[in-house]
């Protein structure tokens, strides 16, 4: 039940839509239900490797999933015991407590932790954080294995505000597709291991964790036009785009041209002087490029984004080049084939006064922009204008070092280079680069990103 490339990620009202629709189509809810209690009863089964579990019911469905966990447990002979914090509240919880037959242990002070917990009481609908009487309770059980059913209780499913759970979980079990708790910040990081329990619910994935890279790579006929060939502007501080243009060789660009350096970090790159830019840019060769590395706000930059946007090249604007060129952007919203690579200060600058959680605010800097945006983070969250989403979770620690998202934009230029899809260039470049830096390791700098 690993978490697999390319899963759906529902918000609370899209699961509810899937749940809706499956039980349309024939599946009843309750049987879905079962679904979820089986796969929480098999994931607590292996946690526990014989040992006592105690499972934490709440009043609602999630915690009416825990109640057929421990009815299936026993039936195996699991040591099982079930509190609850409350009485069932729906009809479903209520049938399912109805067939549990052992004791229900209230959840007080006086209750005896178990070596592993089931924490079963409150999903994804949780709207407010956990009260703190009931939230000193469960840090009782804080120092025990825990299994959390969908998202651990106290944190926000959706990803708006940032509760801490009083009990972080060491698994947390996914039933049916993955939240936004699971692959935003802060919650992500409290969910431990996230496992997907496919229980039959139909989903799109217009929003899904990211696919791999391997379509984006060179194939046997490949030479080095066709592979791409990627444009790096430089600017006053030469070595980040460097940086960008020797990730695009190692990300697997034919011919990589860098304008405005004296020096290339590889021979392998063209580099030319700045005055020849213009040249470059109507190159019909040319397939993607990057601005913004070591480019900071200036005249010079407005020239440069100007005439890149007014060449219609396909585009990978880092840094300050984003605030440069969104007016231009706008006004050819569709007309530039475009990624947009800000961390989050630069999205805060570049796009003020959005609300709603990570996905959303990148969702409606695509829609306004008209580019994909690659919106930079521990949880790195990629979104098309037309509504698709990719998150990156988990990435790699050691990626927070500078010179990282330079590698980033150049890595995105050389998928971009080929043609294709923006998005899907994006995506692919964002999977190199974890998967690069992840075999890299502990001790990585950015200068490790492009070197053999």
């Amino acid at each position: 039940m690993a978490v697999p490339d390319n899963s759906p990620i529902l918000t609370s009202e899209a699961m509810r839509a899937a749940e809706v629709a499956c039980a349309a189509s024939g599946t009843s809810l309750s049987e879905l239900m079962d679904r979820a209690g089986a796969a929480v009863a098999d994931t607590a089964w292996r946690m526990a490797a014989g040992a006592p579990i105690l499972i934490l019911c709440g009043p609602g469905n999630n915690g009416g999933d825990g109640y057929v966990a421990a009815r299936l447990l026993a039936a195996r002979g699991a040591p099982v015991r079930v509190a609850a914090l409350a009485p069932p509240t729906t009809e479903l919880a209520k049938a399912a407590r109805d067939g549990w037959n052992g004791p229900i242990e209230p959840i007080d002070e006086g209750l005896a932790p178990a070596p592993v917990i089931v924490d079963a009481l409150f999903g994804v609908g949780l709207t407010r954080p956990l009260a703190d009487d009931l939230a000193q309770r469960l840090r009782r059980f804080a120092d025990r294995r825990i299994l959390a059913v969908d998202v651990p209780s106290g944190v926000d499913a959706v990803g708006n505000h940032g509760w801490e759970p009083p009990l972080a979980a060491d698994v947390t079990l996914a039933l049916g597709a993955l939240k936004p708790a699971h692959v935003l910040l802060p919650a992500a990081q409290h969910c431990g291991a996230t496992l997907l329990a496919p229980i039959g619910i139909a989903a799109d994935r217009m929003i899904r964790t990211l696919s791999k890279v391997g379509e984006w790579l060179p194939d046997a006929s490949s030479h080095k036009f066709n592979r791409g060939m990627m444009l790096v502007k430089a600017g006053p501080m030469p070595g980040a785009a460097g940086l960008a243009a020797a990730a695009g060789l190692r990300a697997g660009a034919g011919y990589v041209v860098l304008s405005g350096a004296k020096a290339a970090p590889y021979l392998a790159i063209i580099a030319e002087e700045a005055e020849r830019f213009a040249e470059r840019l109507d190159d019909k060769r040319v397939g993607a490029v990057v601005i913004g590395p070591g480019y900071p706000a200036s005249d010079a930059l407005d020239r440069d984004v100007g005439a890149a946007l007014e060449a219609s090249k396909p585009l990978i604007l880092d840094a300050a080049a984003i605030g440069t060129a969104l007016p231009g952007m706008r006004s050819r919203r569709g007309g530039v084939s475009a990624i947009l690579t800000p961390h989050e200060g630069e999205f805060e600058r570049a796009f003020p006064g959005l609300s709603g959680n990570k996905i959303a605010r990148a969702q409606a800097a695509a829609a306004d922009s008209g580019a994909v945006v690659l919106y930079k983070g521990a949880d790195t969250i990629i979104a098309a204008p037309d509504g698709r989403v990719a998150a990156a979770w988990p990435g790699c620690a050691w990626l927070a070092t500078a010179g990282t998202g330079d590698v980033l934009a150049g890595a995105c230029g050389a998928m971009l280079s080929r043609g294709g899809d923006p998005f899907d260039a994006a995506v692919a470049a964002v999977g190199w680069h974890i998967a690069r830096a992840a075999h890299i390791g502990p001790g990585l700098v950015a200068d490790d990103l492009i070197r053999d």
